[in-house]
């Protein structure tokens, strides 16, 4: 079994349909971080694992799921709860970690069509991946989060933000520690209607992530 950690603030809308196509051998974990919807509601009705965390933020609903997973699984998938993302392609993923061809593999995402991932935040990621590029030896071009890695290796990172940051501080992390990193494509889909981004869909939502990300950077 493979948990699969759906970090979620207000996406109940996109759950009944993506918690139907988890794959088999692979177990949701659906982390409410201050929903003012059902989401946990949904979850658990659609045979989620539904934990809750009181602190804001992205990297801290991540962290919590990551230790709810079972140590004996192994390897933890980590994807987006708002139906932007493909659960079917999750084993392509953790293949990679699991055949010991790398120790994080994280995805790409290409776009399904026209208008799915607005101008401004594909810039921003960008911008992001290219400097990422320059300042380690990771040839990846998106800050995506969608990814696989062992749960032990990636508590052991020791990873400290808590925010929007945490992608991009586990990818410095992971080059810093020698990891074998491999980027593989995956379908970026319309988000689920009814769900909104708290980063591509607004603008400020977009700098919020930046300004995270460019502090980790800066360390």
């Amino acid at each position: 079994m493979t948990d699969v950690v759906l970090p979620c603030r207000n996406e109940a809308p996109a759950l009944p349909g993506l918690l139907a196509r988890i794959p088999a051998g692979y177990r949701p974990i659906v982390v409410d971080n201050g929903s003012t919807d059902d989401s946990a509601e949904v979850a658990h009705a659609h045979g989620a694992e539904v934990i809750s965390v009181a602190d804001p933020g992205y990297g801290a609903a991540v962290h919590a799921g990551v230790l709810a997973a079972d140590p004996a699984d192994g390897v933890v998938c980590v994807m987006d709860a708002d139906g932007s993302f493909d659960p079917a392609q999750l084993p392509r993923l953790a293949g990679c970690v699991l055949s010991g061809q790398a120790q994080l593999a994280t995805g790409r995402r290409r776009p399904v069509g026209r208008g799915v991932w607005p101008l401004h935040a594909r810039a921003a990621n960008a911008v992001l991946a290219h400097r990422l590029r320059r300042t380690t030896g990771l040839d990846v071009h998106d800050i995506g989060p969608m990814r696989a890695v062992r749960r032990d290796d990636l508590l052991a990172l020791g990873l400290r933000d808590r925010r929007f940051g945490y992608p991009l501080e586990l990818l410095i992390a992971a080059d810093r520690a020698g990891w074998r990193v491999v980027e593989i494509d995956v379908d970026y889909h319309p988000r689920a209607a009814g769900t909104r981004s708290k980063v591509t869909g607004t603008l400020l939502g977009t700098a919020r992530a930046v300004r995270d990300m460019s502090a980790v950077l800066a360390r």
